[in-house]
């Protein structure tokens, strides 16, 4: 009787092991196969995350637009250590449940760095997630909030509201000598964050805002705040809103009578800001901000002629900032020979760079610039305040 060969004891160790190997791939968790794993040699995923839809999808826009741009220029130039470059951008809709999501999202698809987002209700939101999973992320928000948190995986492309309010408030007071001020603010986490800077700064100066006056982020109607600040007869008003509700707020204070100056921080400066309230209406508003043109320096206008070419549109702060940011980001990956984690935050952090926006130079905290300069809005456009 014949009977089968018996497979050698080395064949048999091979069969064993494929047979593992194949039980194990069976096993992976989502997100941990082959495919989404960071290689040595692969492209470098980054994730943008912003606003691309609903109110603050200018935000988005511009944020999107200056982190491709500053990519697309590392890429043509060979990437990093031969690597491409790859970004995703990913839409938060504005909404931090949504922002929380992504984060997780981005952790299980092996991102190793995150753009955005440029709503610090939304960071921060998406912060405990991305400091689990050891992801920096360079954000463009500016509530001292986001500092706040202590994560050293977060890094910011622009200075906090303390600096901008009071840079605003200093000019006010000292330059223009106002002391009856008012102020109009919303309940988000921006509005907040620009509402207890300024008037911590206005206080520090001896000044206490005639009224104070808090609506809400979704608000569309604001004459009952805006005639009791009416009342009260300031010389000038301090907004702190988004770009979009604070146009609205503008344009129904100049329907009502009140003709003196709108003052505020970043959101003040954008062309929506500017469209949404009209031009004549947002005439005069006084804006502090670490990028007030495209003609700054020889840089700005390199920048602005690359963003140009690109999106057949002029490039303005959030731009800017994201533009930066992205930089800083490759730049410490570069020195880093594309480290990932507490290696890559580190990275960042030692990183010194010359950006649009100034010179930066990140502390323990995260900041990487603390100085403003005040514009105005003159003819539509936001000009220095000479």
């Amino acid at each position: 009787m014949n009977h089968p060969s018996r497979p050698s004891a080395p064949r048999t160790a091979l069969i064993s092991a494929i047979a593992l190997a194949a039980v194990l791939t069976a096993c992976s968790a989502p997100g941990e196969s082959d495919s989404d794993t960071q290689s040595d040699s692969g492209p470098i995923k980054i994730a943008v995350v912003n606003a691309r839809s609903g109110q603050l999808s200018s935000l988005g826009e511009w944020e999107y637009k200056g982190a491709k741009l500053a990519i697309d220029e590392w890429n043509k130039k060979g990437g990093i250590a031969g690597r491409k470059i790859e970004m995703k951008s990913f839409d938060d809709q504005g909404d931090p449940t949504t922002g929380t999501n992504l984060a997780r999202k981005i952790d299980s698809e092996n991102y190793i760095a995150m753009i955005g987002t440029a709503e610090s209700a939304v960071t921060i939101a998406m912060a405990p997630v991305l400091r689990q999973a050891e992801i920096p992320n360079i954000a463009s928000g500016q509530a001292d909030g986001l500092v706040d948190l202590g994560s050293p995986f977060l890094f910011l492309n622009g200075p906090t509201s303390t600096t901008y309010d009071s840079t605003l408030a200093k000019y006010l007071v000292e330059n223009k000598g106002y002391k009856k001020i008012a102020m109009i603010t919303n309940n988000g986490s921006f509005g907040k964050g620009e509402h207890d800077a300024f008037a911590k700064a206005a206080k520090d100066l001896g000044v206490t805002p005639v009224t104070d006056q808090v609506v809400t982020t979704d608000q569309k109607d604001f004459s009952a705040a805006l005639t009791t600040i009416r009342a009260k007869k300031p010389q000038a008003i301090f907004i702190g809103s988004e770009e979009v509700e604070a146009g609205l707020i503008v344009k129904q204070a100049r329907d009502l009578g009140i003709t003196v100056p709108f003052a505020g921080a970043a959101p003040q400066g954008t062309p929506v800001f500017i469209d949404t309230a009209g031009k004549e209406a947002a005439e005069g508003t006084i804006v502090s901000s670490p990028y007030l043109s495209n003609d700054i320096s020889p840089a700005a206008q390199k920048f602005a002629a690359a963003y140009k070419a690109a999106y057949d549109e002029e490039a303005e702060l959030h731009g800017a900032k994201a533009y930066d940011g992205t930089n800083i980001l490759l730049t410490a990956l570069k020195n880093s020979d594309v480290a990932t984690g507490k290696e890559l935050a580190d990275a960042i952090r030692a990183t010194a760079y010359d950006g649009l926006l100034g010179q930066f130079k990140y502390g323990p905290d995260g900041v990487g610039i603390t100085e403003t300069t005040i514009g105005v809005i003159q003819d539509g456009k936001l000009v220095e305040q000479k």
